[in-house]
């Protein structure tokens, strides 16, 4: 039987392309919880929500937490990209770096992976350099329409061409690699 893990995760889309890069050699099961995250690194965000979410499934889990982090701003919003997106919008992430001429960004995608309470997280963590632009393609993911690799935004690109090159993907290339040295569950 191949491995699973239950993603923690109330987003379609981050599902959608969890699934779209692991399966089917690792089965990915969801369930939403409410987890009270803690305010720190990319890194203490997830190894919290890990843990707790271990302890609440009683199984293997798979948490993710997503960060932009501009450089002008020496990594802000960072892991709080998330309340950033609702409060203030594409426009709103535009307009916080008007005041600079470095638009630089980096994507950064962290998972944690725990098979069960009592056993600590693994962190695998994806990185993708790019820019921070006007908004295009279309807005239905996140902050995808405004940042921008390699000339286009993600929410330009092809879904499985951006899956190859995110953070997200890069992040879970790690995962998958770890994985294959573990021997399967039943």
């Amino acid at each position: 039987m191949p491995h699973h893990v239950n993603f923690i995760t109330g987003n379609a889309n981050k599902l959608r392309e969890v699934k779209a890069i692991l399966q089917p050699e690792i089965e990915v099961r969801s369930q939403e919880l409410d987890i009270e995250e803690v305010q720190g690194t990319v890194e203490q965000v997830t190894i919290s929500k890990c843990r707790r979410a271990a302890e609440l499934i009683k199984g293997p889990v798979l948490v993710e937490d997503t960060s932009l982090c501009y450089n002008a701003l020496g990594g802000l919003p960072g892991p709080y990209i998330k309340w950033f997106m609702a409060t203030i919008g594409h426009q709103g992430l535009n307009d916080i770096l008007s005041a600079y001429e470095d638009k630089s960004a980096e994507a950064v995608c962290t998972f944690g992976y725990s098979a069960g309470p009592g056993h600590e997280p693994i962190i695998f963590q994806g990185r993708c350099p790019g820019k921070i632009v006007l908004p295009r393609g279309p807005p239905d993911f996140g902050w995808d329409a405004v940042f921008e690799f390699e000339g286009q935004t993600f929410a330009e690109m092809d879904k499985a061409a951006k899956n190859k090159i995110s953070h997200r993907g890069r992040a879970l290339a790690e995962l998958q690699a770890w994985f294959k040295d573990q021997p399967e569950t039943s």
